[in-house]
């Protein structure tokens, strides 16, 4: 490539981060020219190229590139001191490619109106609707452990592979289309994460490729977590690229589900996302919410939380903060902390059905 084409594209970045900057104030632009638009269609051919596929390519990919980098970069080192320049050209005309085929394969999500406002729910929610709507997700956990186990005191076990709950967790979405069928999804490109213990220690338990749109799960989590983790990154591949909005349309595509193990699993991660946020608010209301709970849920409850603390290690804090900065970056002004958002689309989502 000629040098004077190197710079053109390196110097090419300055300009797309002033047009995402500009987009972050035309959500409706983008929600019906990107979202529903362009998005929707090569979300569909990337699944239709890579989903037939029994492993990840895009994984394959990752690791093609990390080889590719630490390579480039020792046959290059010497470059950084004789012609460092043309070195850092080279490094920003990569970082412009790769950043405008992120955005344009999928980040442009990130600057999409809020969920709220397409499902035409409230945004606020009081303290008291907070607490009914808790309650209601209790009694319907309660009911459904009771089914299942038929004993308050006993965790639940899913009697799936975790091969057959990725092939099944479409079929949620196929109930939750009749509600809302913007949420249609076909093609299926679902895999298992082949960094599974790496996305482990860094305290992630899936994620999509931007590049490919496969959805990966991490295979290692407890199986309980599947169907509402699978579900998830589902949501990402519709164009819902904020975690809170992920983790809504997610679970309740599980709730959605007609299988009774996906329905709990579902209406657990929602109470669970609820109960902690009565805690911050209340904390003596949260004590007495959690005696009318079975323990059996609490058990589940705790398996997961016993399952992260044994990959707890100090390089995960630096990851999760890595993240929270991304998110940042992204439109997403709260980081982290704004994954209790998606209280507030329990709420009233629960009060209007």
């Amino acid at each position: 490539m000629h040098k004077n084409t190197k710079l053109y594209i390196a110097l090419a970045l300055i300009p797309q981060i002033i047009l995402l900057n500009i987009l972050a104030h035309f959500p409706h632009f983008v929600e019906t020219v990107y979202s529903n638009g362009i998005y929707q269609w090569l979300s569909r051919l990337f699944r239709y190229v890579f989903g037939w596929l029994p492993f990840s390519f895009g994984d394959i990919f990752y690791a093609a590139a990390i080889i590719f980098i630490i390579r480039w970069f020792l046959i290059n080192r010497k470059r950084m001191i004789k012609d460092f320049k043309n070195w850092l050209i080279d490094i920003f005309a990569t970082i412009s490619i790769i950043y405008f085929a992120f955005h344009l394969l999928w980040a442009f999500n990130y600057y999409r109106l809020p969920l709220h406002e397409n499902l035409n729910l409230k945004a606020d929610y009081s303290t008291e609707e907070l607490l009914q709507i808790t309650e209601q997700l209790i009694n319907e956990s309660n009911t459904l452990h009771l089914k299942i186990a038929q004993n308050d005191s006993l965790k639940v076990i899913l009697p799936y592979s975790k091969k057959e709950i990725l092939n099944m967790a479409s079929l949620g979405y196929e109930q939750l289309e009749k509600q809302y069928p913007h949420l249609e999804y076909h093609p299926q490109s679902i895999k298992m994460s082949l960094f599974s213990l790496p996305l482990t220690y860094m305290g992630f338990s899936g994620y999509l490729n931007p590049l490919t749109n496969e959805a990966h799960v991490d295979e290692l989590i407890p199986a309980y977590k599947f169907p509402t983790t699978v579900s998830h990154e589902i949501a990402h591949q519709l164009g819902y690229a904020a975690e809170n909005e992920a983790n809504f349309i997610g679970s309740l595509a599980a709730m959605s589900h007609d299988d009774i193990y996906f329905k709990y699993s579902g209406y657990t991660f929602a109470l669970r996302h609820c109960l902690l946020e009565i805690q911050r608010r209340n904390p003596e209301q949260y004590d007495a919410l959690l005696t009318t709970i079975n323990i059996g849920i609490l058990k589940n409850y705790q398996e997961v939380q016993e399952f992260w603390r044994s990959y707890q290690n100090i390089s995960e804090p630096i990851f999760k903060e890595t993240y929270n900065s991304f998110l940042k970056a992204n439109n997403q002004k709260g980081g982290m902390k704004s994954y209790s958002y998606v209280v507030a689309l329990y709420v009233n989502y629960f009060l209007e059905n």
